[in-house]
């Protein structure tokens, strides 16, 4: 493993000071590989906190433009970036944070073709999508290739977020089996969402990627974490495996991966 610079121990030297990460930690992080899926409000903060924190790869997973309405909670992208390419504005952000990152861009829908491909590569994932279909199909992606996955959700004013290993504990189907109808939950871009909620669930997905990293501290594997802004409290309640759970249950019953998208559509 190779030494810091003197630039990088200047640079992650309140990281270096912490017994529980140090210089090797730290080395940990720096060869690190880590997918976002999603530059948005919870790939924003999380991606930019593990730039700063030094993950050495981080690529991105996006196939949106920077929109005016993404600004309130977006933190990745500014006003000139509308209409660019978010994976593209993402990167920009990083690197200018962070010159010892490098950033990979795929600009592209995650689909049952090409998720595993995508996904091979890194060491965890961190789930930030907006949309049912995929975060179905990232878990399902995730526990069949065995790959660690922090996800987290947001709603108005509140968030969840749990951490995966698949093997070891629950996923996120052993809580939600089936995605729910199409119409049945509105979207944030319906309902609304405090911008700030999306920063405190992207930052707790980061820590829990650069916990798994450093293998300090207790995951939330088997734990569910809730927080509601309103009342400015969080939660955890134990989640247990489900042992009928129909891709890491005992008998499994997904084998092949779906696009939910298309399944929710034909639902309706």
């Amino acid at each position: 493993m190779p030494s810091l610079t003197d630039e990088q121990v200047k640079r992650y030297s309140r990281h270096i000071l912490l017994p529980e990460v140090g210089g090797k930690g730290q080395r940990k992080i720096l060869e690190a590989k880590v997918l976002l899926v999603g530059a948005g409000g919870l790939g924003s903060p999380c991606g930019l906190y593990l730039a700063a924190a030094g993950v050495g790869t981080i690529g991105i997973v996006d196939s949106d433009l920077v929109d005016l309405s993404n600004l309130q909670r977006q933190v990745l992208h500014s006003t000139a970036d509308l209409d660019r390419p978010k994976v593209l504005s993402a990167r920009e952000t990083m690197e200018a944070i962070n010159p010892d990152v490098k950033v990979i861009c795929c600009q592209e829908r995650l689909t049952s073709a090409n998720i595993l491909e995508i996904i091979r590569d890194y060491d965890i994932v961190a789930d930030g999508a907006d949309n049912f279909p995929t975060r179905y199909l990232v878990n399902d992606a995730c526990v069949m290739a065995g790959k660690p996955l922090s996800h987290a959700g947001i709603f108005r004013f509140d968030g969840q977020a749990v951490t995966i290993l698949p093997g070891k504990g629950p996923c996120y189907r052993c809580l939600y089996p089936e995605p729910p109808p199409p119409g049945l939950v509105p979207s944030c871009q319906e309902a609304g969402v405090l911008g700030v909620v999306a920063g405190v669930m992207g930052l707790i997905q980061a820590t829990e990627v650069l916990k798994f990293i450093l293998g300090r501290g207790e995951l939330l594997s088997g734990r569910l974490l809730t927080y509601n802004a309103l009342d400015m409290e969080f939660k955890t309640m134990p989640v247990k495996r489900s042992r009928k759970c129909p891709v890491c249950g005992d008998n499994p019953t997904i084998t092949e991966l779906i696009d939910y998208e298309e399944f929710c559509s034909l639902r309706a």
